[in-house]
């Protein structure tokens, strides 16, 4: 703190206030006695001595320094302005809103897969949230040296070890390669908690993670999209079997990932035609073995004599009865 007689502050406000900016310094000039502080709405005022807190002000208003903000400050508390003296500190300015980043990976991201030897090459997007939670951490570690911040200081520092992070969740065991929209929420979660590991340090909290879409190789999204169309309508089993051709006819086409994931999925479809047929083949045993025996139960013994023709008894006609119709003789033995 020291003392001067010239250049003294009548206001200590943040007057370009912007709504992407984290936080201001005020450090222009000296406060003196009479002087007025301007909190306005979404801002908290920390007044700071040689780097340290002195006190910390969040309700928006006009402020008498000397007697509304001077008595409240840790080692200041007994400071008395004088005529021409004024008081030197730091008013750091905090943006309080809920800062919201759009977020996309510039290149494609090599998901190791042990189908695919090269990985598999994934875009995404999507967006995060993140707020100030902690003003010691802010100041220790950016705020001691920097006179403002903004958001998209954050999102550089957050893209930049970005990739690791997607990678890590979507490589988790059970995620689905093809399917990575339904553990979206799973891996921004996971993305999100280790996120806030990495900025806690530094007085960030990041409140929100969210995956947008995954985006694969146009290959593999017809492949998927293709897939997808054809299982909502008619014969599923004979559209596998076309698909199954149609990528084999193109994959000497397409590039070493699409081929492949092309294969892979191609295996994985005859697979279930395979494991169909048998199960037809089965029921169709199951029905001649059912039929066999009772067929054998209803057609005549190979032993049987026919029936004759007239009655041995009576010399009555017969139409093949086993007893005769006129004196009720037995026609087969």
């Amino acid at each position: 703190m020291g003392f001067f007689g010239n250049q003294f502050s009548d206001v200590v406000e943040w007057e370009e206030f912007r709504e992407d900016q984290i936080f201001w310094k005020w450090t222009n000039n000296e406060v003196k006695k009479g002087s007025k502080l301007i909190i306005r709405p979404g801002q908290d005022a920390v007044f700071m001595n040689n780097g340290k807190i002195e006190g910390i002000f969040e309700e928006e208003g006009e402020y008498d320094i000397e007697s509304q903000i001077v008595p409240f400050l840790s080692t200041l508390k007994g400071f008395r302005f004088g005529f021409n003296s004024g008081m030197r500190v730091e008013v750091l300015f905090v943006n309080t809103k809920e800062f919201t980043v759009r977020w996309g990976t510039q290149n494609p991201i090599n998901i190791p897969s042990p189908q695919l030897p090269g990985g598999m090459p994934i875009r995404a997007n999507g967006t995060f949230q993140f707020t100030v939670s902690d003003y010691i951490g802010l100041i220790d570690k950016i705020a001691g040296v920097r006179d403002s911040y903004i958001v998209d200081d954050v999102k550089i520092r957050i893209t930049a070890i970005l990739d690791q992070l997607l990678m890590r969740w979507i490589s988790k065991e059970g995620k689905d390669m093809f399917n990575l929209q339904a553990n979206a929420h799973e891996i921004g979660q996971g993305i999100q908690d280790d996120l806030n590991m990495q900025l806690m340090e530094d007085g960030l909290k990041v409140t929100g993670f969210q995956v947008m879409s995954f985006n694969y190789p146009k290959e593999i999204q017809d492949m998927i999209n293709k897939s997808a169309s054809h299982g909502m309508v008619g014969d599923v089993a004979k559209y596998q079997q076309i698909s199954v051709a149609d990528a084999m006819g193109k994959s000497s086409g397409s590039n070493a990932a699409s081929d492949m994931a092309g294969m892979m999925m191609g295996m994985n479809i005859a697979k279930e035609m395979m494991d169909g047929q048998k199960e037809q083949e089965s029921g169709k045993q199951q029905n001649t073995a059912g039929t066999g025996s009772m067929d054998s139960a209803t057609q005549p013994g190979a032993n049987d004599k026919p029936a004759p023709k007239f009655c041995p008894n009576c010399g009555q006609k017969n139409e093949g009865a086993k007893f005769c119709p006129n004196c009720g003789q037995k026609l087969v033995s």
